[in-house]
């Protein structure tokens, strides 16, 4: 550069001052640059693993793992059980197990009772995926399903069970509804059952003294009725909303020409239509919003209530 008078100044310092600071050598930026990336690669994998809430990412609820969320417990084969559910493949070693015991109840029907090994009831999480030991169960009086069971107890009315002897069959059943298996073989128990007639007609007793003449059951209290009758597999009258305001008891009373099994989703409650024969569920609309209320076989929805 020049200096005054137009002499040049070769100092080096003087040079360097007027440039600034020294620029990094050319490997310490190329290192610098790569542990910025390798930070930004960790950072956005460490996101993905955990979510906005630090939690494993799932499609079921908080706290699960991915592989829960996306139902991958043991094998599923391409083998049904009777009513047509796929089988859930499991090995032998910590399966679920159940055994049923059907008691005659002092009044009517029966109360049976299922004793469970590595599994536990889930009615709060039903349809979502398969967790290991968990789901509900159904109940089958010689293949033809009754209800299904979201805990350990269940009361069958003598009405439902014609005279005769009869198998009873409860079989476990995943959240998404595929069968627990053991070896090619749906995870059930089974109990024997025999009806007898009443003097009464159309009555049953299980045995020893005949109890008194039944009554006319009493009508069941209810703010609201809905009727409904299912013929052909069409709905009569045709499906609509039925508006409740909240804490009302509505009784649905439904009559089915086969035999079926009404559901109001969002109150997991269940009701076994005898074929021919008039069933009424009362509930009370206790939780606001929209529930559909269907019937499981022929998967016809029946009315849907609206809860304000």
């Amino acid at each position: 550069m020049s200096g005054a008078g137009g002499a040049r100044t070769d100092d080096p310092a003087l040079c360097d001052a007027c440039a600034g600071p020294p620029s990094r050598p050319r490997p310490a930026r190329r290192a610098a640059r790569a542990t910025a990336l390798l930070a930004l690669v960790l950072l956005l994998a460490g996101g993905a693993a955990t979510g906005c809430g630090g939690r494993a990412t799932t499609h079921h609820k908080p706290g699960t793992s991915h592989e829960q969320a996306t139902g991958s417990v043991g094998t599923l084969l391409t083998a049904a059980d009777g009513t047509g559910h796929r089988l859930r493949e499991v090995p032998a070693e910590g399966a679920p197990e159940v055994q049923l015991t059907a008691r005659p109840d002092s009044e009517d029907g029966w109360n049976l009772q299922l004793t469970v090994r590595n599994f536990r009831f889930t009615p709060d999480s039903t349809g979502g995926a398969a967790l290991p030991g968990a789901g509900h169960a159904h109940l089958e009086l010689d293949g033809r399903k009754l209800a299904r069971l979201y805990g350990p107890w269940f009361h069958l009315p003598a009405a439902q069970v014609p005279e005769g002897a009869h198998t009873l069959t409860v079989r476990l059943y995943a959240d998404d509804h595929t069968a627990w298996a053991v070896s090619g073989k749906p995870v059930e128990g089974t109990a024997p059952l025999t009806a007898t007639a009443q003097a009464t007609p159309g009555g049953h007793s299980h045995g020893g003294t005949p109890p008194p003449p039944a009554q006319p059951p009493a009508a069941p209290e209810a703010d609201r009725t809905v009727t409904i009758t299912v013929r052909e597999g069409k709905v009569s009258p045709a499906p609509a909303r039925t508006e409740l305001r909240r804490g009302e008891r509505v009784a649905l009373r439904v009559t089915s020409d086969r035999a079926d099994t009404l559901h109001v989703h969002g109150y997991d409650k269940e009701l076994a239509l005898p074929a021919g024969q008039e069933a009424t569920l009362v509930l009370t609309a206790d939780r606001p919003g929209l529930f559909e209320v269907e019937t499981h076989e022929s998967d016809l929805v029946l009315t849907q209530l609206l809860v304000r």
